[in-house]
């Protein structure tokens, strides 16, 4: 499996020579060109890191680690910063940042230090994971969903759902239980947000009818097949 990098940065050429790099070495790379383009690509399709420069248009790297932290208090997040205040990487570090590099920076000690934060927070699986769903599989690795020749890619926050319901088929998943695992936080908005995804879910498993995910009012979801 490849680590997901995303790389949020407003220099143009930095970005390219930085995802070049990392995409040879291995790692899957997307990337974002300000905090607010950042924090959606992380909101959809999640990441095993995040390499962000602290000084951007729209939203700095600050502003939107303080909203990324509010939905993944885990991911490892390294800034990049021209920057070299002291007040200011310790409001990095206060925000939860785990790393940083000052620009100018070489790209072997960039590389060194993505290895290093995956090392303490990452999770690399060298194969996939799969669950079979009825007539569908899902594959929880690359987060697709299949159908006899049909696959469809599911975003970051629907595969952590379908991966919670698909390892308790038969029981319920408590909704806390799914926005603890999702979100890192049970709030009211994220209920809105998890009945929001279930409805997607249920829409992408509809062409086998003998599957189901039943809302158990007051307490959680249970994902069913009928025999």
């Amino acid at each position: 499996m490849k680590n997901k990098v995303l790389v949020v940065e407003d220099e143009t050429d930095l970005t390219l020579i930085v995802a070049d790099t990392l995409c040879g070495l291995g790692y899957y790379v997307f990337t974002a060109a300000d905090g607010v383009e950042g924090l959606e690509k992380f909101k959809s399709d999640g990441a095993d890191i995040i390499v962000a420069d602290v000084m951007m248009p729209r939203m700095d790297g600050f502003t939107m680690a303080k909203e990324i932290r509010k939905l993944s208090p885990s991911v490892p997040l390294l800034f990049l910063t021209a920057k070299s205040a002291v007040e200011d990487v310790e409001e990095g570090f206060e925000i939860g940042a785990n790393d940083y590099l000052k620009k100018p920076f070489e790209l072997r000690e960039l590389t060194v230090r993505i290895k290093s934060l995956l090392r303490r927070y990452g999770v690399n699986l060298n194969e996939d994971i799969r669950y079979a769903i009825g007539a569908y599989m899902f594959n929880v690795t690359t987060q697709t969903l299949s159908i006899g020749d049909k696959s469809a890619e599911l975003s970051h926050f629907e595969a952590k759902i379908l991966e919670r319901l698909a390892a308790n088929i038969g029981k319920t998943v408590d909704a806390s239980e799914l926005m603890i695992a999702v979100w890192q936080h049970d709030e009211l908005s994220n209920r809105n947000s998890l009945h929001g995804y279930i409805h997607k879910l249920r829409r992408l498993l509809r062409h086998d009818s003998a599957i189901s995910i039943i809302n158990q009012r007051g307490f959680g979801y249970m994902l069913t097949i009928k025999n």
